[in-house]
C-alpha cells in the first residue's frame, strides 16, 4: 500500500474528502518526523514507538576498490512494533 491508496481508505472509513484525509495523513507524519528531530520518541500505544538510534563511527570497505573507508556515526530513525500490532499480524 502506499500513501495514496492509504489517503482513498482512510477517506472512505471516515467519510472525509480526499483532501482532507491527505492533509490529516502528511500533518500526521510531519508531526513525528518533528518529534524524532528533537530527540523525541513518538509512541501509539498498541501500534509502535517511533524512536531515533544513534550509530556509532565504524570502519568500512568501498565495494569496488576493496579500500577501508572511516563512515562516521549518525543518527537514524527506527521503528518498534507494539505488541498488538504483532499479535495482529501473526
Amino acid at each position: 500500500m502506499n500513501k495514496e491508496q492509504l489517503v482513498e481508505k482512510l477517506a472512505a472509513k471516515t467519510g472525509m474528502t480526499k483532501k482532507g484525509a491527505m492533509d490529516a495523513i502528511n500533518t500526521t507524519l510531519d508531526t513525528i518526523t518533528a518529534s524524532l528531530r528533537k530527540g523525541e520518541k513518538v509512541t501509539l500505544v498498541g501500534f509502535g514507538t517511533f524512536l531515533v538510534r544513534r550509530r556509532a563511527a565504524r570502519e568500512g570497505r568501498n565495494p569496488q576498490t576493496g579500500a577501508r573507508i572511516r563512515i562516521p556515526a549518525r543518527k537514524v530513525p527506527a521503528f518498534t512494533a507494539g505488541k498488538e500490532l504483532k499479535a495482529a499480524i501473526k
